[in-house]
């Protein structure tokens, strides 16, 4: 074979594994990191080496300073395995500090029902990690814990308030507030409580969420500062009274004490790249059930301390791209500059049809061939998403996130079609190479932020609930309309009626196609979105509606991974993140 047609891996040896990378980083004290961040040093709280919150009263001098560019990375409808946003994010931070520009890169706080199961860790990866790798994939700061013990100390007082039958005459069959836990536990997705004698409660069925599915978790990613934290739990609507008024946490009684045990949880987690750009890891909604954006305040500090903040929108940009346009813009009032759209070679090929990929398994070797037709015949995906940035005048950056499998002749198919489309286009091996792996794609984010953008959202404030949810289906996802179950056009009405249609809307639908049905590849047109119910997050401030089969969506999904991670007999944790 002539060299120009090899793979990508014949140019290189094989890398060691994410975690021996990150065991070997120098870590810089995490006070020069924060002063990179232009963070004084008495509001960096350390956590352990190399880990800090940072205080929240730091923002008032902070925001002083000139907001730097605001970039989201997003990706095509991804594979089961992903196709590597929060890799391309570090990578691309660490070629803007290359560059010369002060860059920090805001992202998600990993679940451990993900990093315990098929998925694995979420702090990237080669040499474009954030570190100590460890401890953000393992508790980190116990954010995640206070959102468990916050979400359930409101489920205990809502059956102690029902056993004591005192303060609102709340009905216990409109109850539609779970207990949460961040592991994967099938078993515990559908229970019955109160189990015993008179004193063990109201006997209900109930179930189990994981804690990234939360609206704790959401109201915490969207909560600005500790009095609006307190003020969206209090508004948390967990049930209805007899005659159909809604109970709220603070009719409860509960929204104080929930915000005592996160009031250290909204301070953002500053860490470091490998290469020591700032790094905040703050809040961790899912992509799929939530609106699967990192915090707020943590944006905040980024873009007032850095020449470019990078955040990471979770799953393809019909999900939390959207939702980062239109519930987390609306919410924060900042605007980005420019967008990332992550493509990979393998994605491409699997939306072609012609290839099947399996969490879990190994990759077929036929993926993993050089094929141009494939990557061609899977454009559709790729092209549709460029779209869905376009619907928010946005005009993104197509990042090609390489893989040693890649063969020259396969990224050369992506940037014609991107170039058809009119759109920028870069190879990045961020991964193998780190920052010097990201210039082309950090001077084309460059380029595309100094250009500006005509950012809009997708739809105003005053249109109905049902017209937003459709419009979301028709543009966004290129459904033909949508089909409300009659429970779900109940809820709508009664929603609008009680004056909340001002509210974006949250669509929890399969992230593994642009459709509802998670075996539709590329881009399926001739279908309509099911809307099986909606309900009110009326903290996190949208309309959350739930559209097609989601069963592994809402309950705590997929199996641990039994013997993936160990501790050898020096005590030190083995496994690959």
């Amino acid at each position: 074979m002539a060299p120009e047609t090899q793979a990508l891996s014949t140019a290189t040896p094989p890398m060691q594994d994410n975690l021996s990378i990150a065991r070997q980083a120098r870590l810089w004290p995490i006070e020069e990191i924060a002063h990179r961040l232009g963070v004084p040093g008495d509001a960096v709280e350390p956590y352990g080496r190399g880990v800090a919150k940072l205080d929240l009263g730091a923002l008032n001098d902070l925001e002083c300073r000139p907001r730097g560019r605001y970039v989201v990375v997003s990706a095509i409808t991804p594979t089961p395995l992903g196709e590597g946003k929060t890799t391309t994010a570090i990578g691309l931070v660490q070629g803007l500090q290359q560059l010369g520009h002060g860059a920090t890169v805001a992202i998600r706080q990993p679940s451990l029902g993900p990093t315990l199961g098929l998925k694995g860790g979420a702090a990237g990866g080669g040499l474009s990690q954030v570190v100590p790798m460890e401890r953000i994939n393992l508790h980190l700061t116990g954010d995640i814990h206070a959102v468990t013990a916050a979400h359930n100390l409101l489920a205990a007082m809502i059956d102690n308030h029902l056993h004591q039958r005192r303060g609102v005459d709340l009905d216990p069959l409109s109850v539609r507030w779970s207990r949460v836990l961040d592991l994967n536990d099938r078993a515990l997705r559908h229970i019955v409580t109160g189990l015993g004698g008179r004193g063990d409660g109201v006997t209900r069925q109930s179930g189990f969420e994981i804690t990234a599915a939360s609206e704790v978790m959401a109201v915490l990613a969207l909560a600005d500062s500790l009095a609006d934290l307190r003020q969206r739990l209090g508004r948390m609507v967990v049930g209805e009274t007899r005659d159909g008024e809604s109970v709220t946490a603070d009719d409860i009684g509960a929204a104080g004490a929930m915000t005592v045990l996160l009031k250290e949880a909204i301070k953002p987690n500053l860490l470091q790249t490998l290469e020591h750009a700032p790094a905040l890891i703050h809040a961790g909604p899912f992509g799929n059930i939530a609106h699967g954006n990192s915090s707020i305040v943590a944006d905040r500090f980024g873009i007032h301390g850095s020449d470019y903040l990078v955040t990471e929108a979770g799953f393809g940009a019909d999900m939390g791209a959207e939702r980062f346009f239109n519930i987390k813009c609306r919410s924060s009032g900042l605007t980005p500059d420019t967008a990332v759209l992550v493509v990979t070679v393998r994605a491409l090929k699997y939306h072609s049809g012609r290839h099947t990929v399996r969490p879990g398994h190994p990759l077929p070797s036929a993926l993993q061939d050089e094929s141009p037709q494939d990557v061609q015949a899977g454009a559709s995906n790729l092209i549709k998403q460029i779209d869905n940035i376009r619907a928010h005048g946005i005009t993104p950056v197509v990042a090609i996130n390489a893989f040693p499998t890649d063969y020259p002749s396969e990224h050369a198919i992506i940037r014609d079609i991107a170039a058809a489309a009119g759109v920028r286009a870069a190879v990045s091996t961020h991964v193998r190479d780190g920052g010097a792996g990201a210039l082309e794609l950090a001077e084309a984010v460059a380029e595309a932020a100094d250009a500006g953008s005509d950012f809009g959202f997708l739809y105003p404030d005053a249109l109905p609930l049902a017209d937003k949810i459709e419009r979301i289906a028709t543009r966004i996802y290129g459904a033909d309309g949508i089909e409300l179950a009659p429970q779900a056009r109940q809820q709508l009405e009664a929603f609008q009626a009680q004056g909340h249609g001002h509210l974006p809307v949250c669509i929890a639908k399969s992230h593994l196609s642009l459709s509802a049905d998670p075996t539709l590849l590329g881009a399926p047109t001739g279908w309509l979105l099911p809307v099986r119910e909606v309900r009110l997050s009326a903290g996190a401030g949208f309309v959350y509606a739930l559209c097609g089969d989601i069963r592994t969506m809402p309950g705590l999904s997929a199996e641990p991974a039994a013997s993936r991670i160990d501790i050898d007999d020096d005590g030190e944790i083995v496994g690959l993140f």
